[in-house]
């Protein structure tokens, strides 16, 4: 087996499943993702999403509303997603880090780097690739605990996250020519991958138990 032959599995069994998305992160290309990739550790994702309504409420909706709030108000706004103190102060410097090195979103976008990113504090390489696909558009495969226990469930095990990002990737690569005949048109390795971390995402929430993976209805 390899990625690709999961790949074709996942979406054999209808997934992404959710609209909200092209990307399957809302909002995708959008400041919020930012937001999103650093609320999200440790934390459920209806829970970053209070977090972010209250941060609309309030007016905030742009990288300059977060580094110019307070860090007090703006704990208090993103209390939902746990962690506050610790992640209050991380976004709050990530954003200044933006403005001053980047100076507006859309540049931040063309221009940022992975290795930019992991200098940030609190910006692992899952944040990180987020970040750069999610937000950016950038061809990075995100992989997270979900994707370490499907392919522990095949009997596959990593020694890192780079090393299983780069099981993820390599299947991809090596059948690029049988995209088009996968999804019916050609497609970035973006939304590619993109859509790839969203299938395993979602075919986990629903075939888990605890932390195993019941992966037999995928026939791999």
């Amino acid at each position: 087996m390899n990625s690709f032959d999961l790949l074709l599995a996942l979406k054999a069994k209808g997934y992404i499943k959710t609209k909200r998305d092209v990307l399957w992160w809302p909002r995708s290309k959008t400041f919020w993702v930012i937001v999103g990739a650093v609320l999200t550790q440790q934390s459920k994702w209806e829970k970053v999403e209070q977090s972010i309504h209250n941060l609309e409420v309030a007016g905030i909706k742009t990288l300059e509303g977060i580094a110019k709030c307070s860090l007090d108000r703006l704990v208090e706004f993103i209390k939902p997603s746990g962690f506050y103190n610790t992640k209050a102060n991380n976004l709050k410097k990530l954003c200044l880090a933006i403005l001053e090195d980047f100076k507006s979103f859309e540049l931040f976008c063309e221009e940022v780097t992975r290795d930019w990113l992991l200098e940030q504090k609190g910006i692992g390489p899952e944040s990180a690739d987020s970040i750069l696909c999610y937000a950016c558009g950038k061809e990075a495969m995100v992989v997270d605990a979900y994707t370490a226990r499907l392919l522990e469930s095949f009997g596959y095990q990593f020694e890192s996250y780079d090393a299983l990002q780069e099981w993820m990737v390599e299947g991809i690569v090596a059948n690029q020519h049988r995209l088009v005949s996968v999804y019916g048109h050609e497609k970035e390795f973006n939304e590619v991958y993109a859509r790839f971390h969203g299938k395993i995402v979602e075919f986990c929430k629903e075939n888990s138990r605890g932390k195993k993976v019941e992966s037999e209805s995928l026939g791999l």
